[in-house]
């Protein structure tokens, strides 16, 4: 099963063009979210019955001095009236509903990167969705006993400057801790999730 790719047309647009990318929602369901896909993380096991929709994006953009290849957001409409109206006509003509999720990819990045570079990304967002917890850390439910989700932030926040001179922080050496253990997703687990270029590489 290759990873999802974006079309050609998205990839020649002379505009900031999207695209919905239903496939990408599909692969990540089989490949992440299932126990029996190829890279399954129970860290996202909260995610399995959410309405969640994916776009392309034909490219990223920039903020605050950086590329900003993936985004994870909650659907929320700003506008009243013919505004709204128009918002959701949108995204119900891209998903045929309004999800209460939306995850954007920058297709021109996605489109050349590697699949371990295209897994962190998709992973880096799905860890921005996030189980609810009440006061005491327990998890949260809606009515329905489905997980209760809110977006949440980096687990660390930090510049290189300020750790090289006053030293890691908690946060910070808890990424460190983990940088320094080999990755829990190995290359050939990658390989059967996007495809073959890890196998040819190997």
């Amino acid at each position: 099963m290759n990873r999802p790719l974006p079309t050609i047309d998205l990839l020649d647009s002379v505009w900031l063009t999207l695209q919905p990318a239903s496939d990408v929602w599909g692969w990540i369901q089989r490949e992440i979210l299932a126990e029996t896909g190829s890279i399954h993380n129970e860290d996202h096991a909260h995610l399995i019955d959410a309405n969640i929709g994916v776009l392309w994006a034909s490219s990223g953009f920039t903020k605050k001095g950086r590329v900003v290849l993936g985004q994870a957001e909650q659907v929320m409409f700003r506008a009243g009236g013919w505004q709204k109206a128009r918002q959701e006509q949108q995204i119900r003509d891209w998903f045929g509903d309004v999800p209460e999720y939306l995850i954007t990819l920058a297709a021109d990045y996605c489109a050349q990167c590697t699949d371990a570079e295209f897994c962190a990304l998709v992973e880096h967002e799905l860890y921005h969705i996030a189980q609810a917890t009440d006061q005491y850390g327990a998890p949260k439910f809606t009515q329905e006993g489905l997980p209760k989700l809110q977006m949440r932030g980096h687990d660390v926040e930090e510049f290189v400057g300020v750790v090289r001179r006053y030293g890691a922080g908690e946060d910070v050496q808890q990424l460190i801790e983990a940088a320094s253990r080999p990755p829990e997703v190995a290359k050939i687990n990658i390989s059967r999730a996007c495809g073959t270029c890890l196998l040819k590489s190997a």
